[in-house]
């Protein structure tokens, strides 16, 4: 009986099972992991063009109010998402003023709902400067 079990032991047979097996567990965790963190490189991007897109109507309508609202308005509905946008100044900006914008934006990443999981917060700036002349 004990040299049966040792020949077992020292037996190569199915270990290639068991490396495919072991493959293919850690090929499952990454694609797992690739699911739940690509999103938030989405979300990065989409409040990236929110502050530009909102400075751009800052710059053009020369003033931070109610244009810059509608347009944070609609791009609220465009995205779907609902981040916390704060301005430098408010009201009106004399040409060649800059203003800047902050959007900020909670996200969740982690491998699992519960597990490993963790919020981060996305952030984005963008500058400005005002093309309008007010007398």
């Amino acid at each position: 009986m004990l040299i049966k079990t040792k020949f077992i032991l020292k037996s190569r047979r199915a270990e290639g099972y068991i490396d495919v097996c072991i493959l293919v567990l850690c090929a499952m965790l990454v694609i797992a992991l690739a699911v739940r963190v690509f999103p938030v490189y989405i979300q990065k991007q989409q409040v990236d063009t929110f502050a530009v897109e909102l400075i751009r109507e800052a710059e053009i309508a020369g003033r931070v109010g109610s244009e810059t609202s509608r347009r944070e308005q609609a791009l609220r509905e465009k995205t779907g998402l609902q981040p916390t946008v704060s301005w430098s100044k408010t009201g009106k900006i004399q040409l060649n003023e800059e203003v800047m914008v902050t959007v900020t934006y909670g996200a969740n990443i982690g491998l699992f709902s519960g597990f490993g999981s963790f919020p981060i917060t996305l952030r984005s700036d963008a500058v400005g400067k005002s093309e309008v002349y007010w007398k």
